[in-house]
């Protein structure tokens, strides 16, 4: 007797870009996010773009991981070492408990891609009121290299050993138990 398929539990995810330049005209980094989250079957909660700013990321983020209906953020841009960039800055100080293994597998990967470059990438993970925020570079090939490296896996319900699904999972019972 085989065993039924598991299906993928679609989760509610908004997308960060973090950017001076950027619009929703030009911001393919974001777009690719938003395609690449539909693709796999979750849905887009929310979108914005917003400057370089550490109180502006913080508060458009803090917003999200407050709405109990947001399981998970994906952030891009600002994670370098020029100019502004201050998205780990600004968001480190959100997180409940930091995922490391995501900024060190994040350029391990990357390494393979653009090679020692990669140790300019500050990319971080971390749960905060237990919502995944993922914050990668600015660049689409990054953000490809990260959905596809490791958070589209660990965002697939059916991953084995381990992914987050069983904890944001437990954040929306929780909610929705409350709102009875």
């Amino acid at each position: 007797m085989s065993k039924p398929e598991l299906k993928q539990q679609a989760l509610n995810i908004a997308v960060l870009t973090v950017s001076d330049t950027r619009s929703e005209a030009n911001d393919t980094s974001g777009q690719y996010l938003v395609g690449a989250l539909a693709e796999a079957g979750h849905s887009l909660a929310a979108k914005k773009i917003v400057i370089d700013d550490v109180y502006q990321m913080r508060a458009v983020v803090s917003q999200w991981v407050a709405d109990a209906d947001i399981q998970v953020i994906l952030v891009t841009g600002g994670t370098g070492f020029t100019g502004r960039d201050s998205t780990p800055e600004a968001l480190r100080v959100l997180f409940d408990k930091t995922i490391e293994g995501f900024g060190e597998l994040f350029r391990q990967i990357s390494y393979q891609e653009i090679g020692t470059s990669t140790v300019q990438s500050r990319a971080l993970a971390g749960l905060a009121n237990e919502t995944v925020i993922f914050c990668m570079p600015g660049s689409t090939g990054a953000c490809k290299t990260a959905w596809h490296g490791i958070i589209a896996e660990q965002l697939d319900s059916r991953h084995k050993p381990c992914n987050f699904v069983g904890v944001l999972k437990a954040r929306r019972q929780q909610a929705a138990s409350e709102s009875h």
